[in-house]
């Protein structure tokens, strides 16, 4: 398999899940799906299911050791990443607590990785978790999108995925919307600051009269000023 991505591949995020129609359903909605109807990226969504060695389609079984909760098989983990997987240095990332934050750096670092190599394969556990000769085989990176434990790793992994796609350059109409989030360079790593749009009033709360005054200068320099406010008060943790 060849480590070399040729520049006018489309990008495929690859997804390999215990519920395909979950994440497909969110895939072919709203920023991804758009970005994926007009050519901007490509996804690939695998039941790994399908890998299961037996009628009943098994993937799970007890726990080595005692313990509650069921474990993911190795064998079928391992069989859907390398039935997918194009290039030998792939990054394929298993959706877990245990696993590295996922933030803004992380988000530019990852899409800087699917431009070069065109492909990016997220795991989505489930149950108690994945035997891990898996992760130790076919698993290269662990991520997690906070501290806390969901059902199985469909949502994280759909987190990750809108994240870079809404990245992608021409994905969305206006990309200084996305240069100028909370958490960018514009924002020094931050907050974003607060929006509003018409009615100037309502329920008698009014527009700050700056927003109306068409003096941008002004309006850059208020809305700086309340994106470090609200860093300060919100998020200090950001700040240097």
């Amino acid at each position: 398999m060849s480590s070399e991505v040729e520049r006018d591949v489309v990008p495929c995020i690859k997804i390999l899940t215990l519920f395909p129609d979950m994440v497909r359903t969110v895939l072919e909605t709203s920023i991804p799906g758009r970005a994926a109807r007009q050519g901007q990226v490509r996804y690939e969504v695998v039941d790994i299911r399908d890998f299961s060695v037996d009628k009943h389609r098994t993937v799970d079984d007890t726990a080595y050791g005692g313990g509650a909760g069921m474990i993911m098989m190795a064998q079928p983990v391992v069989e859907a990443v390398e039935s997918v997987r194009q290039h030998d240095d792939a990054t394929v990332i298993l959706t877990t607590p245990q696993g590295e934050t996922f933030d803004e750096a992380l988000t530019l670092e990852l899409l800087d990785d699917l431009r070069q190599k065109g492909e990016l394969i997220l795991v989505c556990g489930h149950y108690k978790g994945i035997d891990e000769r898996a992760i130790e085989l076919v698993v290269n990176r662990e991520v997690s999108i906070g501290d806390y434990v969901l059902s199985g790793g469909e949502l994280p992994a759909l987190v990750i995925a809108d994240a870079l796609v809404r990245r992608i350059e021409g994905v969305l109409h206006n990309e200084d919307s996305a240069n100028n989030d909370s958490f960018t360079a514009v924002r020094d790593g931050g907050l974003d600051c607060q929006w509003y749009t018409k009615p100037p009033e309502y329920r008698g709360l009014s527009v700050p009269e700056v927003l109306l005054s068409g003096h941008h200068a002004n309006i850059e320099k208020w809305r700086a000023d309340q994106a470090r406010r609200r860093t300060e008060e919100r998020r200090p943790d950001l700040q240097d």
